[in-house]
């Protein structure tokens, strides 16, 4: 039986949509989707439980993707398994065609799907953002970013030894080589973005803290820590330390497509505000705070 964990906290203005997405056109009999609300003060757990019994509710009181992610495991049934953020939508042919793509290669650990980020309603300078960023090589390839990863249960055991990160969907895909990972383009995933500019340096100061905590992550583990070895393939431990941008990559992008000037530079905008919004929180080593934005949640 295939199963789907859903962390959410206080998502009750959005998880309808992804439950619908998932319920529609699915036999009773599956899949599996168990909903962890860590914390909430919403009505999370109202409207996930509103969608019957397909649905099973959990709840505890801290407000932990990680330790969701973690009980929910305890409560799945079955493999393939995906873990789904509760803000994006994913339907239920989109799970069928990651499960297909996982039973159908033997070699293939993890799977995530492609992904559409709706701009409409957003500020210009977000959509000028999202046209550059959506190109960029390691955004492509990477099953980051996408808030669905299905793992067959070979892949979940390397996932669930990792330890709890803020870059939790980075330190997923970095887990897998490139013949064990895949972007299944069939199956699709909106994600809402941002709708103004000040949540979009709120999420790039966040994506800016958690890169950094998983780059020391990285670190230990090439110098071979007790963590890193119980978790890395040598193929893995030489791995690039994160996806971070360079800018070798925006001047290829430039060269293939110059009309994306203006979205460079916002682009390299939003990293420099980034990265110094981020620095206090790297200084006093703190990678729990989750900045989130509202805007993406507005229906």
């Amino acid at each position: 039986m295939t199963s789907i964990v859903i962390p959410a906290h206080n998502e009750g203005r959005v998880i309808g949509r992804l439950l619908d997405a998932l319920l529609a056109d699915t036999p009773v009999s599956g899949p599996d989707i168990v909903v962890v609300c860590n914390g909430c003060t919403d009505d999370t757990a109202r409207v996930a439980g509103a969608r019957g019994p397909r649905v099973r509710v959990v709840e505890i009181p801290t407000p932990s993707k990680h330790t969701a992610l973690r009980v929910g495991d305890e409560h799945a049934r079955g493999f393939p398994r995906l873990y789904v953020d509760a803000d994006v939508v994913v339907g239920a042919a989109d799970v069928r065609a990651l499960v297909a793509a996982l039973a159908g290669s033997p070699d293939l650990l993890a799977a995530a799907p492609g992904r559409d980020v709706p701009l409409a309603g957003c500020a210009w300078p977000v959509r000028a953002y999202y046209r550059v960023w959506q190109r960029l090589p390691a955004v492509r390839e990477g099953l980051f970013g996408r808030g669905v990863i299905a793992v067959s249960e070979s892949g979940h055991a390397r996932i669930a030894a990792l330890p709890p990160l803020m870059a939790d969907d980075l330190a997923a895909s970095q887990a897998f080589g490139p013949g064990e990972r895949r972007v299944v383009e069939a199956a699709r995933v909106v994600v809402h973005p941002p709708r103004t500019w000040s949540d979009l340096v709120r999420r790039r100061i966040r994506a800016a803290t958690s890169s950094a905590e998983f780059e020391r992550f990285q670190a230990s583990r090439r110098d071979g820590s007790p963590t890193a070895t119980a978790t890395s393939t040598p193929e893995q431990a030489t791995a690039a330390p994160s996806a971070r941008t360079g800018t070798a990559d925006l001047r290829a992008l430039l060269r293939e497509r110059p009309q994306l000037l203006p979205g460079v530079v916002v682009f390299v905008v939003a990293a420099l505000a980034a990265r110094r919004g981020a620095r206090k929180a790297i200084r006093n080593q703190d990678f729990s705070t989750w900045l989130r934005d509202e805007s993406s949640r507005q229906g």
